[in-house]
This record gives C-alpha cells, sequence and structure tokens, in this order.
C-alpha cells in the first residue's frame, strides 16, 4: 500500500503591519537570517516526506475498478452468455487453480461468460489487469490470509458469503452456476441442465450410482440431512431458487462458526435444502457426469467403467494445495503447466 501524499493546510496571511521586515544595521536582531532560512528549510523537508492525516485504508486502495459493482459485473459477464453467469470465487492463493480451471472453461467455450469475486483488492487488481471487467469484489472484503484454510473460521466466513452473491445476481434476473475453482471441466456441462427446475447440483457421495439413478433429491444421511455439494449450482432466477438460498442464508446464520463445530457452507446448504424440500423444484445432476472426487480419484473401476461421460471433475476430499495439485498432476488434469498461455490470466 502506498501512502498518499496530502496537502499542506494552507496558511492564514498575515494581517496588514504584521508582514515581516529585515531589521535596520542599527537594530539588535533576534535570531540571524541564516537560521530563519534553515528553519523554513527543514520545515519544507518535513512536509514533504511525511503524510499529513491519516493513511488510505487498505482495505480500499486505490483502483480503477474499486467502484465496480456487482450490478456492472454481472451484466458485463451476463451479455456474453445469453443472460447466464458463470461465476466463481477466490482470494490470492486460489489463484492457480483459477487459473487452470479457466483454462478447461474456455476449452469448453465458455470463458467469456465468468464472472470472479476477488476476495481481496489484491486479486481484483491481478485479474482485471490481465482480463478486464472479470473480475468484482463485493465490501467488506474478508481476510485473504485466513479465507483459504478448510474448517477455519476464515474459511467459512469466505464461504458464507457464496448465497448472498448469488442471490444478488438472481434478484438482478440473471441465471447463474457456480464452481468451486478446485474443479476441471472436460466438456461442457450445460447440456446436462435438462428440463427448467430452479436449482441443479451434485452428490457428494461416493457410493456409485446406477446410470439411471433418479434426479429426485436424495434421502438424508446419518445426521438427518442430504450431503449435495455446494460447490457446483446451477439456478435460474425463480422463486423456488431465491427461497432456497434465503433460507441458506438463515441456517448459516443460525449455524456459526465455533472452535467446537467448525462449521462451513454445505451443512447449512442441504438443511436449506431439506427444510424447503417440496417449495423448490430441484435436480440432481448424473454422477457419472459430475463425479465427487472421492469416487473419480479413488475407483479406478469406476472411472474405467464410466470412461466419457465425465463432465467436471471435483477435487476433493482431500485438503491442503499441494496435495490438490499432486493429485490433479498424477491424473493429467493441472493444465497450467504446459498449457498456461489458455488461460485469460497468462502465468501466475
Amino acid at each position: 500500500m502506498s501512502l498518499s501524499l496530502h496537502q499542506r493546510p494552507h496558511q492564514k496571511p498575515p494581517a496588514a503591519g504584521d508582514s515581516l521586515s529585515v531589521p535596520s544595521s542599527s537594530a539588535a536582531p533576534s535570531r540571524p537570517l541564516p537560521y530563519l532560512f534553515s528553519l523554513l528549510a527543514l520545515l519544507l523537508f518535513a512536509a514533504l516526506l511525511l503524510p499529513w492525516g491519516p493513511a488510505r485504508p487498505s482495505s480500499a486502495p486505490a483502483s480503477p475498478w474499486g467502484a465496480y459493482t456487482l450490478q456492472e459485473a454481472a451484466a458485463f459477464a451476463a451479455a456474453a452468455g445469453n443472460g447466464t453467469v458463470l461465476l466463481a470465487a477466490v482470494s490470492g492463493p486460489y489463484l492457480p487453480f483459477l487459473s487452470n480451471w479457466l483454462i478447461s472453461v474456455r476449452r469448453a467455450g465458455r470463458a467469456d461468460q465468468v464472472l470472479v469475486i476477488a476476495e481481496d483488492y489484491e486479486t481484483l487488481e491481478r485479474i482485471n489487469a490481465a482480463w478486464p471487467g472479470h473480475a468484482v469484489l463485493v465490501p467488506p472484503a474478508p481476510d485473504a490470509q485466513a479465507a483459504h484454510k478448510f474448517g477455519s473460521q476464515g474459511f467459512f466466513n469466505f464461504t458464507s458469503r457464496r448465497p448472498r452473491h448469488l442471490l444478488q445476481i438472481l434478484e438482478l434476473g440473471y441465471n447463474v452456476m457456480y464452481n468451486d475453482v478446485d474443479m476441471v471441466w472436460l466438456a461442457d456441462p450445460f447440456p446436462y441442465l435438462v428440463g427448467d427446475h430452479d436449482v441443479y447440483f451434485m452428490d457428494d457421495m461416493t457410493p456409485v450410482k446406477p446410470l439411471d439413478h433418479s434426479h429426485e433429491l436424495p434421502p438424508p444421511g446419518k445426521k438427518g440431512r442430504t450431503y449435495i455439494c455446494s460447490c457446483m449450482i446451477f439456478l435460474r432466477p425463480t422463486e423456488g431458487a431465491k427461497l432456497l438460498l434465503r433460507k441458506w442464508i438463515e441456517e448459516l446464520k443460525e449455524q456459526p462458526w465455533s472452535k467446537q463445530r467448525k462449521s462451513n457452507d454445505q451443512p447449512a446448504f442441504n438443511w436449506a435444502l431439506n427444510k424447503t424440500a417440496g417449495q423448490v423444484d430441484v435436480y440432481l445432476l448424473p454422477q457419472s457426469a459430475f463425479p465427487t472426487g472421492g469416487l473419480y480419484f479413488k475407483n479406478k473401476t469406476w472411472v474405467k467403467e464410466t470412461k466419457g461421460k465425465h463432465v467436471i471433475i471435483h477435487n476433493n476430499y482431500i485438503t491442503g494445495f499441494e496435495k490438490k495439485i499432486k493429485r490433479f498432476r498424477d491424473h493429467g488434469l493441472w493444465l497450467v503447466d504446459e498449457h498456461s498461455h489458455e488461460s485469460p490470466l497468462g502465468r501466475i
């Protein structure tokens, strides 16, 4: 952060008769002129070096994108996507994953409709410098350093903002698909959004389902709720979808993070789904096309049997940046190593 240089306050002009005059040779000067000039020079030097007034807060630096609003950014992305915004949210540590995801999205022909919620000003600047207009920050910015550790309060604060962003976009009248950036597209997912449902999502369970499994909301598990992944959601601007998001926001307020219960946004999302069942038209995406990481990366037999059907791969069921990167590399999905030129952000 650079400190802005403020002007010194204007001095009140001297009143008539108060002007300084050089004393005559007959009068003894109270202080020799050289000392007066030295004092004035010292004051001027100090004024130039030291800023006057408080420094600009780090949360709101001078930026051409500082006043860029979610409404403007969503309109920009939706214009390229025929009314559909493709949303991601990142802080600085996730930029390599964002770039990797963007390469796969660009290959599917969907990059122009991407809007990135930047969770710190440095990330906002960096994305828009390379790819103008595709990033926006919704104040206040959370703690960027704390937001990347799964299970932390910072991670909870980071992910709990998601339903508010999604609801704002729906209120503007746009469709929106949200993706976590530890995903890779192998094909365009939009042909799989069949019908005219309010909300589409993927299961987070690892047991293998039949290829013709039901697309209804699955039954609750041991904890009394379903295990739907909040990592990939598609919503239409319907009253049902808005109801679900408002309920999700309510559940997050009722189940805040604590040291005893290190919450994230996903249980609250599932409680919202269960409590609005019958009021919201939902659609469970096919497991063969949208597998959880606990299935895709751990069941080689299933992967072989469903080869050619996979659409979006989620690198979950594992924590830690380096572990996720290694797993992507081991499966040929860490695209930024050899294809960074395909990313709109260039090499990170």
